[in-house]
């Protein structure tokens, strides 16, 4: 299983935490409900360092491969994210049971 954090430092940006946060009301999110292999993804906020991000939880790596919907937040904020990860994920607790994973071949 991997885990991707992207991160856009906003300081560049005409965008805002807000003016993104509106979109997602916006039904921005529908397009990633049906990608094979995710398991979750979180936009995410830091507004003390006026961060703007996204986490997300993949079956494997495999998966993180293929075509996936369009990069709004890329599209609006004007640039890719400043700081891209991925990790390997070594446990996982979902729904009140836990899940060790195994290692990956």
């Amino acid at each position: 299983m991997k885990a991707t954090i992207a991160w856009w430092d906003l300081a560049k940006s005409t965008q805002t935490i807000a003016t993104l946060r509106n979109r997602l009301s916006n039904n921005e999110v529908e397009p990633w409900k049906n990608i094979k292999g995710l398991r979750s993804k979180f936009w995410i906020s830091e507004a003390a360092n006026n961060l703007w991000g996204a986490l997300m939880l993949w079956e494997s790596e495999e998966y993180m491969q293929q075509p996936l919907p369009p990069n709004l937040a890329a599209e609006l904020i004007g640039y890719p994210p400043t700081m891209r990860l991925v990790f390997k994920v070594e446990a996982l607790v979902e729904e009140n049971y836990e899940t060790v994973l195994q290692e990956e071949a």
